[in-house]
């Protein structure tokens, strides 16, 4: 695989993991006060996905998209500015972390309503096959969005026009405090969307190489007018639900056993590549160093900025709102 693109898997992953990490200290001290879904831990998805799209392409987030709009090459000072509210974000501080959207870049938005973008996808992938265009939709949803309707509807309908769409569930096992295990009476979700004819695949969704892969298939077999497809990515959020800790009215109550967070962090995506960027000679350790090392600059500099901007003024409460 050609070395440039490798080292951008490398960087977009870094970007995204210092961006979340570097939210942790303002949510704990207060500083961000609205609701922060972080998806540390799910970087190699997010990239994987997007590195095989073009920018034409459009995505659909959920409410843990922050590395779904930066893989798509999203703004990420507008983002940053967003997530602290502020007028300079990409919705202009009205939206906060879980409503994002470039449009430039193909990253049509996230909400945080479960599969409440799905159809929003649904209907941008029938708007390109309508008008003939090149274009595929990627539809991004967790595990939780199983046992939603809408979900069900949106294969039936894909499969029943041949939609240019792939739906991508992020089972990170956990819908929001609940075991994935005790809401689904069978494990597989990538089997859900065989009944509708829908091509189907189950990826380590910590490997980067196997998202992109799996990816790039789907992509090419839409493009052909072989759509839909469905890639389960099976990953882990080594953050809370929402937030950096699981919080439950107040209190640090991590329902998730200690030794299975030990077993996941081994599996963590970035450490993994970095194991197979030095062992291929792709990278070096002090190339690596000076990529976080820029890549840390580019973050704090989108928290300055962000700090210095000023909110949405209350007498501009309606702007914006359609009615």
């Amino acid at each position: 695989m050609d070395k440039t693109l490798l080292k951008n898997f490398y960087s977009e992953m870094v970007k995204i993991r210092f961006c979340e990490e570097s939210f942790v200290e303002p949510i704990l001290s207060g500083e961000i006060k609205c609701p922060v879904h972080l998806c540390t831990g799910q970087e190699a998805i997010a990239v994987g996905v997007c590195s095989a799209l073009q920018k034409d392409d459009y995505v659909f987030g959920n409410h843990r998209s922050h590395g779904h709009y930066l893989a798509k090459g999203g703004n990420l000072n507008a983002m940053v500015a967003e997530v602290y509210t502020k007028q300079s974000g990409c919705s202009k501080g009205r939206g906060g972390s879980m409503h994002l959207i470039d449009k430039e870049q193909g990253f049509v938005g996230s909400a945080p309503i479960v599969t409440g973008t799905v159809s929003l996808a649904l209907g941008a992938a029938l708007a390109a096959k309508t008008r003939r265009e090149p274009r595929v939709a990627v539809s991004f949803f967790g595990d939780g969005a199983t046992g939603e309707g809408v979900l069900y509807e949106s294969l039936n309908f894909a499969a029943l026009k041949k939609l240019p769409i792939i739906f991508v569930c992020e089972n990170n096992l956990y819908s929001t405090h609940l075991p994935v295990r005790e809401c689904r009476p069978e494990q597989p979700i990538f089997e859900i969307a065989k009944p509708f004819g829908i091509t189907t695949s189950q990826v380590d969704g910590n490997d980067i190489l196997a998202v992109f892969n799996g990816a790039q298939k789907a992509v090419e077999l839409c493009r052909e007018g072989e759509g839909p497809f469905f890639i389960e990515c099976l990953t882990y959020r080594m953050r809370g639900h929402v937030g950096p800790n699981d919080n439950v009215q107040g209190a640090y109550t991590d329902i998730r056993p200690e030794s299975e967070v030990e077993e996941w962090k081994k599996k963590d995506p970035i450490k993994r590549f970095e194991e197979l960027l030095l062992e291929d000679r792709v990278l070096e350790e002090k190339d690596m160093e000076e990529i976080k090392q820029e890549i840390k600059k580019e973050v704090d500099n989108a928290h300055k900025l962000a700090n210095e901007d000023v909110r949405p003024c209350s007498e501009d409460i309606n702007k914006y709102v359609f009615r």
